[in-house]
Order: structure tokens, then C-alpha cells, then sequence
């Protein structure tokens, strides 16, 4: 009967905080293991698939280091050629968020990063070395583990919404919102919280109007940031409405939407517009913890000391959209990351 392995640092999740965290460890010569995620229908639909969500986004014009410009050759020659062919050929323009991820993924393979594409469904914090079960069986032992799972960004569930992601349906208006496609135009912003109006707010930067979709008579969020919404100029807000289909074609993207009403004296309109945002919030990948690390309120992880990545388990670390409901964007989860592999070295070191 074989022993069940054990391993200094466990790092589950694949997004910018994984790899990021991943690089820092390898170079520690910790010896690291990244579970970046099974490549299932039940992880496509929920956006957990191998390389984390910054891999279902387009052009990521926000990321340190990477400025507009032909990047075919550099891709060619720092990835294997099984990678680089799974990929779409670049596009002559900035990092698409593939790219940017293999290209992470490669960094931390580099150091000496093993990658198991499998999900750990469950874990053991309760002892240490801390258990671990994958989805394929067995068990895992660690000194350490890093938890990069990530926040999935809530959907609706229309098949057109499905059909029009990145091609005008976007959850993240900071990450795209600039883009061409969306500048000068109409666009469209399903939400009535603050999270909501921020991302109306943000966008009238780049669009020529907003369309503030709400289904309620009055928004959720803030006195303060209801009255920024109703207050601009730029932001057009529809109450008692919700989001019934989005209106497009394989040409051009998204064109329009259809919304209905949810007060039976008014009708379903039809918008043109070129981009929709949903902004009804995130739900963080924490299930498979089963509640044996403390979360705040919206179930985030919780750091449990400042500016440090320990959680309320002593030897379990947190880094990424999984700790922050705040600031979500790939450069930040790459930083936590960065903390988390660095907490994790220097805690095993006096351990």
C-alpha cells in the first residue's frame, strides 16, 4: 500500500494568484504543487477551468508590462508548442488573457512548478499535515497550502448571454470597459447595487450613454452612489426592468438587448447598444472548504493579519479574488500572490 504523499506547499487554484504564488515558492525551491482545476462541463459553466477567468477574457490592456504590440514571436519562443497551439494565433494587438496566463503558467513550470489538472474537492484543515482529496481519488498531504480558487462572477443564465462573452458580454467593466468595441457607444449595465453604479459611473468615461438595468423601483446601493447614478447625465436608468435577451449576430458581437418588465403596465423594450456588463455581484470558490476557514459577510476569505495572507488556520494562506471583494483585477491577485508564496516560505522556515 502506497504512502500518501506529502508536500511542503499545496497551491490550489490556477489564476494570476496561483501562478504568481507558484513562481515564488518554486524559486524558494519549495517544491510547490499547483492544482489548477479539472477541465469539466461543471467548471466551464461556473468559470473555474484550468488558468482561472482572466482565460475567458480578450485583450487585457491593464496588466503591467505588457503594452500594445506584436507579441507572436515572444509567445512562440517561451511556450511549448503543445501550449502555444491550444491558443488562438495573437492578434497583433495587446496580451489577450490566454496568453497572459500560459505565459504565467510557463513561468512558474519553469521554476520547477508541478501542475495537476484536477480539482481537490474537499480538505482536512482540522490537523497538520493538513489532508486534501482530490477529484480523482487519493489523498494529499501538506505542510502549507495556498488557497487561489478565485471568485466567479454571478450570471443570469441567458443562452445569449452564454453566446456573446467576450464579444460584447463582459462582468468586469474595469477590464474591458475601455476597449475599442465599446468606445462611443451604448452599453448596457444589469445591477442596482453600488457595485452596479460604479461600473455605470466608470464607464460613461468611455460610452457615449449608459443604460443602468434594475429590476426593482429603486436602487440597492448608497444613498450617495444612487444619487451619482441619477445625477449623470450620461447614465440612463431603467427601472422595474430585467435583461430578457441579448441581441446580436457573429459579425458584429453584441447589438442590442431585449428587456422585460417586472410592472405589468409597461412593455419589453428593445435597446441598441454594443457591450452589456452584468454587475450582480461574485460568488467566491470557496465551497469545497466546507466552512473550515472564516469568511466576512459575502463569504470572502479573511486575512487575519494586516497586510499578510494568513487566514483564521495557521499554515493556510489566501491570495486573490477569493480574499478580495474589492479590488478584483488580475495585477492585484497577481500581488497576493506574490504575499502568499512568500508567507508560505517564511512560515514553513520557522515552522
Amino acid at each position: 500500500m502506497s504512502e500518501t504523499p506529502l508536500e511542503n506547499v499545496v497551491i490550489i487554484g490556477s489564476g494570476p494568484a496561483g501562478w504568481s504564488s507558484a513562481i515564488y515558492a518554486a524559486r524558494a525551491q519549495l517544491n510547490p504543487v499547483v492544482y489548477e482545476g479539472a477541465i469539466t462541463e461543471e467548471n466551464r459553466m461556473a468559470g473555474t477551468l484550468p488558468l482561472g477567468q482572466l482565460a475567458l477574457t480578450s485583450e487585457v490592456e491593464n496588466f503591467a508590462g505588457f503594452p500594445a504590440g506584436n507579441l507572436s514571436g515572444f509567445l512562440d519562443s517561451a511556450l511549448p508548442a503543445n501550449r502555444r497551439g491550444m491558443m488562438a494565433p495573437h492578434a497583433g494587438e495587446g496580451v489577450t488573457g490566454p496568453e497572459l496566463m500560459e505565459l504565467m503558467r510557463q513561468q512558474a513550470v519553469n521554476f520547477g512548478t508541478r501542475v495537476i489538472t484536477d480539482d481537490v474537492a474537499k480538505v482536512d484543515f482540522s490537523t497538520n499535515p493538513f489532508r486534501l482529496f482530490p477529484s480523482a481519488g487519493g489523498e494529499v498531504q501538506a505542510k502549507c497550502v495556498i488557497v487561489a480558487t478565485g471568485a466567479s462572477a454571478n450570471w443570469l443564465g441567458l443562452e445569449s448571454e452564454e453566446r456573446f462573452k467576450n464579444r460584447g458580454v463582459s462582468a468586469c467593466a474595469v477590464c474591458d470597459g475601455a476597449l475599442p468595441r465599446f468606445r462611443n457607444k451604448e452599453l448596457v449595465v444589469v445591477g442596482g447595487g453600488d457595485s452596479a453604479v460604479e461600473e455605470a459611473t466608470y464607464l460613461t468615461k468611455f460610452a457615449s450613454r449608459v443604460h443602468l438595468v434594475h429590476r426593482r423601483d429603486e436602487l440597492r446601493a448608497s444613498k450617495i452612489m444612487a444619487q451619482r447614478a441619477i445625477d449623470d447625465p450620461k447614465v440612463e436608468i431603467h427601472f422595474n426592468s430585467t435583461l430578457e435577451e441579448v441581441l446580436g449576430d457573429d459579425a458584429n458581437g453584441v447589438t442590442g438587448v431585449r428587456l422585460g418588465s417586472t410592472d405589468s403596465a409597461n412593455e419589453a423594450t428593445t435597446i441598441e447598444v454594443a457591450g452589456v456588463f452584468l454587475a450582480i455581484g461574485h460568488t467566491p470558490n470557496t465551497a469545497f472548504l466546507d466552512g473550515q476557514l472564516e469568511t466576512n459577510e459575502k463569504g470572502y476569505l479573511v486575512w487575519k493579519k494586516h497586510f499578510r495572507t494568513n487566514t483564521s488556520v495557521d499554515g493556510v494562506f489566501a491570495a486573490g479574488d477569493v480574499a478580495d471583494d474589492y479590488y478584483r483585477q488580475a495585477i492585484s491577485a497577481a500581488g497576493t500572490g506574490c504575499m502568499a508564496g512568500l508567507d508560505a516560505e517564511r512560515w514553513l522556515a520557522h515552522g
